[in-house]
């Protein structure tokens, strides 16, 4: 079957064309993906066992741009 995905897809409203680009980019300078970074802060966030903060791209920590 074509394009089936092996997780269920989830879909965050109101987030901008700007900040999805942004973010992208940030991810991608980090060596990772949207989905991955996505995935990490939000098993961080609800404290589950060994989960880690993402970390972020050295140019967003000195209040830069990514881009």
């Amino acid at each position: 079957m074509a394009n089936v995905h092996k997780h269920k897809q989830r879909v965050l409203r109101g987030i901008d064309d700007e900040l999805t680009e942004d973010f992208d980019n940030a991810a991608r300078n980090s060596g990772s993906d949207r989905s991955t970074v996505t995935r990490a802060f939000w098993e961080w966030y609800v404290g589950r066992p060994g989960a880690e903060h993402p970390r972020r791209p050295a140019a967003a920590e000195e209040g830069g741009t990514t881009a």
